[in-house]
């Protein structure tokens, strides 16, 4: 795993904390955001290894955030998980366009953190670094 934090875009305050306080056991630091707005500030100063994003967030839907952050300059590379309803997870066209938008992984809610973490290390162990 790498040594740079996650970072977790989440306006459930309690699944964000949960899972920086999980990763805290693991010895992974993570940064977050509660919206769109916060993230990209918090983005364009941070290079994390991975983002992991709701698609519901009250200012922005995570699919356009995600386009976003995929323009800033240092994060064109970052892999990027979203995490949404069941049902919009389920539809293959809301699939089809976050994967158009950037994703690398599009996983249903509710999720458990082991789930996740699971994903995350899918994710990358699959990256080279060039």
């Amino acid at each position: 795993m790498t040594a740079s934090p996650m970072f977790i875009v989440e306006d459930d305050d309690h699944f964000r904390e949960t899972f920086i306080d999980v990763m805290s056991l693991k010895g992974v630091a993570v940064e977050g955001a509660r919206n769109g707005d916060e993230a990209i500030k918090a983005l364009k100063q941070s290079q994390p290894s991975i983002i992991i994003m709701d698609v519901n967030l009250p200012d922005v839907h995570g699919f356009d955030l995600c386009r976003r952050v995929k323009r800033l300059e240092n994060q064109k590379d970052t892999p990027i998980i979203f995490v949404t309803a069941a049902a919009q997870c389920s539809d293959p066209r809301d699939r089809t366009e976050g994967f158009l938008a950037g994703a690398s992984q599009i996983l249903p809610k509710p999720i458990s953190v082991e789930r996740l973490w699971a994903a995350i290390e899918a994710v990358l162990g699959g990256r080279r670094s060039n």
